[in-house]
């Protein structure tokens, strides 16, 4: 008994964590999107995934635009992007859809 309620207060916890640290708020406003020179795709059927800033704990940084092959033709890349909350900003991470 104690160590199934053992496991399932782990499980839970676990659950938790990714959604906390989903929330990020940063106080400082992101700078504007770098224009980025993009190559031709390496192939058919490419999209081209948008580069972003990401805050990672003191700083904006940026992750550099990418071609990338959809999971599914019917698929289209929702673009990452910040959104005012909480008095400061969080980032929506992007994603197929």
């Amino acid at each position: 008994m104690f160590r199934s309620t053992l496991l399932a207060m782990v499980l839970a916890g676990g659950l938790v964590l990714p959604i906390a640290a989903a929330d990020v708020v940063v106080k400082i406003a992101p700078p504007h999107a770098i224009v980025e020179r993009r190559g031709p795709p390496p192939g058919a059927g490419y999209v081209w995934i948008d580069g972003y800033h990401r805050w990672d704990g003191n700083a904006y940084v940026w992750v550099p635009g990418r071609w990338e092959l959809p999971p599914a033709g019917h698929h289209h890349w929702v673009a990452h992007r910040w959104v005012h909350r909480d008095g400061g900003w969080a980032l929506v991470e992007g994603h197929w859809r």
